[in-house]
């Protein structure tokens, strides 16, 4: 690395500095990465069960590992991620008295510790269209995958899931 000129007290911003070396243990990116969201009302999910988030607009993933609304980790990126969703969810002909978002990894809930929940007190009254979101860092490697899920639980009939995302990035380590 070359400096063509330094002043005492400081560097020359309006001077050309000619950089030939390499810099090490500066910056980074945050990859393998992805966003993707409902491409519309999904419709008819049963009363009361966690049922798995149909997300059908990918709006970028920058290694492939988004297919089939779930997040595999690629070979080589093991690490840390960060995750961030949400379902919006509602009673298809009544109001609902609980919703949930859930993370699962390789098939399985990851448990109430990465639940997020909304709930009402008994008969206080009755809830529409919840928008229940979370974030998480999970510790992950090669071949582990992440799905969002949800459930409600309505007075009457079915669910519906509207505006659902799930998104994540490797954390720089």
């Amino acid at each position: 690395m070359a400096i063509t000129k330094i002043q005492s007290e400081s560097l020359n911003l309006a001077d050309t500095y000619d950089f030939t070396g390499t810099v090490t243990g500066a910056g980074g990116v945050n990859t393998p990465a992805f966003f993707a969201h409902s491409a519309s009302t999904q419709s008819g999910v049963s009363d009361n069960t966690f049922t798995k988030a149909t997300l059908g607009t990918v709006v970028f993933d920058t290694d492939s590992a988004f297919s089939s609304s779930k997040f595999t980790v690629p070979t080589g990126e093991d690490g840390k991620y960060c995750f961030f969703f949400k379902i919006n969810s509602a009673g298809s002909t009544d109001y609902q008295k609980t919703g949930y978002s859930v993370l699962y990894k390789n098939g399985s809930n990851l448990g109430n510790i990465y639940e997020t929940i909304l709930f009402q007190e008994s008969g206080v009254f009755n809830m529409d269209r919840i928008g229940i979101h979370g974030s998480i860092i999970l510790d992950l490697s090669a071949g582990d995958y992440i799905e969002l899920y949800g459930k409600a639980d309505v007075n009457s009939g079915n669910v519906n899931f509207y505006h659902s995302f799930l998104g994540g990035y490797k954390i720089i380590e």
